[in-house]
């Protein structure tokens, strides 16, 4: 797990935090009641993730807030790591045996930058002998804490392939952007 990799809990919990809301603001107070961690902890936490020019720091008032600097050099690396961390990848990691036989899931940055999409634009992929049900489930799940729907689409593998030869550019538009795989490789995905 990550706790391997980035030791510090306090860490952790503030980079999630700011990466899953990351176009919020936060002053010391909100992250330590957001994060439920010591007041030092995670004023220490915050200088250090400041100075490394991951999160900008500017002074309002008496306040100081933190912003993620989405000019950071790792920014998409770390976005990429904490999406797979929120709910939606996590409810699908978790029920991925009930959700059928899965070749490909991808998810779009667009729904980890929380960015809104056209009605004719999707989140998230799912290809393979999908149970709908289950999907659905898990859908209706993580749009909660969303605030809005996650559009997605099912399909089979051959219908897939068909659409992908075919140039239609719904699956095209969507291949096209940045995307997180949630199952299956990217490569094996866009061939």
């Amino acid at each position: 797990m990550l706790r391997h990799i980035i030791p510090s809990k306090a860490r952790r919990k503030i980079l999630e935090l700011f990466f899953h809301h990351p176009n919020e603001n936060y002053y010391l107070r909100r992250v330590v009641r957001e994060t439920e961690e010591e007041v030092n902890a995670v004023k220490r936490e915050l200088d250090i993730l400041a100075e490394e020019k991951l999160l900008l720091k500017e002074k309002r008032l008496n306040k100081v807030f933190f912003t993620l600097n989405k000019n950071y050099r790792f920014y998409d690396e770390f976005l990429r790591i904490f999406t797979k961390m929120s709910i939606l990848p996590t409810l699908i990691s978790k029920n991925i045996s009930k959700i059928g036989k899965v070749k490909f899931i991808a998810l779009s940055t667009k729904y980890a930058k929380n960015i809104e999409i056209k009605e004719d634009e999707i989140y998230l992929l799912l290809v393979g002998i999908i149970v709908v049900a289950e999907v659905e489930s898990i859908i209706a799940e993580a749009e909660k804490p969303f605030g809005r729907p996650i559009n997605y689409t099912v399909m089979t593998e051959d219908e897939f392939n068909f659409r992908k030869k075919n140039n239609d550019p719904f699956i095209w538009r969507f291949l096209k952007q940045p995307k997180i795989m949630l199952n299956g490789i990217e490569e094996d995905l866009n061939r």
